[in-house]
């Protein structure tokens, strides 16, 4: 008697407000060329949101679901995808419980970009390895310290999957079909997808501590590596200088030459984008995070921050569409007031 055929991989993807897009089609669209390929349904999804309404991804297009998760339905794998508001998602408890509902029933949980904060909150991410993206990273450690947050593409653990998002989805469900079927069919369909290579989890995001350019000189990597080190308690620039074996003039010199600016300009864009982080991506009190940045006096800290980023600290709590970003360019930190033609966050990830 022939062996009955084997069901299919049953998946949802639960949407958040302001999803990733990309991120749920670079999900899907290895699952369809495996089942493409193999001939037969190695796997099959439907889309879910909270109460079963279209869901708008991030960037302005809405998404049609198949349910909500109130709905009944066991599934092998969860994956949650979001990107700006992770706090307000994280604080539903009626997701926090289903999500733990799914794990309990022995379903795989996946995270694509800020989807991991959800789980996180949780609870379902202790002592896990997390691939977080890294606008996102020093918030994400603030929040979850029983996590281990990582620096990589994507992490895959016992029951979990989580990626920075981006092309890493791709990496990602590729990694986790060749687990269940084998290298051959991965490799098929990376080729198909006209990807290269197939990253493995422990693949560093390149932006993840974006190199300065022109930084070959040895002092000034060792000058920036301290400025990244002590900002709870910067140097002056005098003594930075010392630390690194230069006089103050020749460190000017040095990020003149090689960043078009000076060490203590350079140096307050470090620990603002510190303090941004921590103030859009946590719920610590504007003192506190002034103090984490290194700025001792908090009018100081809200004149600063407002020059830079157009509105004062305790107006930036919000990591939204409309929100003042952060602009690094070519591994330079700058910071950009809001405008209405201000860059998504997740363009050119």
């Amino acid at each position: 008697m022939a062996n009955p055929p084997e069901e299919p991989q049953r998946i949802a993807f639960l949407l958040m407000p302001a999803f990733p897009y990309l991120g749920l089609m670079a999900a899907i669209e290895p699952l369809f060329i495996a089942n493409w390929l193999a001939g037969k349904r190695l796997y099959s999804w439907e889309t879910l949101s909270k109460t079963g309404a279209e869901v708008v991804a991030s960037n302005g297009m809405p998404a049609q679901v198949d349910g909500a998760i109130s709905d009944q339905g066991r599934y092998d794998a969860v994956f949650v995808l979001a990107s700006f508001e992770p706090k307000e998602q994280a604080r539903d408890a009626r997701l926090r419980a289903w999500l733990r509902r799914a794990a309990r029933y022995g379903a795989t949980l996946g995270a694509i970009e800020t989807g991991s904060e959800i789980l996180a909150a949780a609870g379902l991410l202790d002592d896990h390895d997390v691939a977080v993206h890294w606008d996102n990273l020093e918030g994400f450690r603030e929040v979850y310290p029983t996590c281990r947050a990582v620096a990589q593409v994507f992490t895959a653990g016992a029951g979990r999957l989580t990626c920075a998002g981006a092309t890493s989805v791709l990496d990602m469900m590729l990694h986790w079909i060749r687990e269940r079927h084998g290298a051959a069919l991965a490799k098929e369909i990376a080729d198909h997808l006209l990807l290269v290579r197939i990253r493995g989890p422990a693949t560093p995001q390149l932006a993840a501590s974006p190199p300065a350019p022109r930084a070959g000189d040895p002092a000034l990597r060792r000058a920036l590596d301290v400025m990244e080190r002590r900002i709870e308690e910067p140097l002056s620039c005098r003594a930075l200088a010392k630390s690194v074996g230069l006089s103050l003039r020749q460190l000017q010199r040095l990020f003149l030459d090689n960043l078009a600016t000076t060490p203590s300009r350079h140096y307050r864009l470090i620990r603002l984008a510190k303090a941004h982080a921590l103030l859009q991506q946590t719920d610590l009190p504007v003192t506190e995070v002034a103090l984490s940045a290194g700025f001792a006096a908090p009018a100081h800290f809200s004149r600063v921050y407002r020059a830079a980023f157009g509105r004062p600290p305790s107006a930036d709590r919000r990591q939204s569409t409309d929100a003042p970003v952060l602009r690094r360019s070519a591994g330079s930190r700058s910071a950009s007031p809001p405008s209405p033609t201000l860059p998504r966050k997740g363009e050119g990830k």
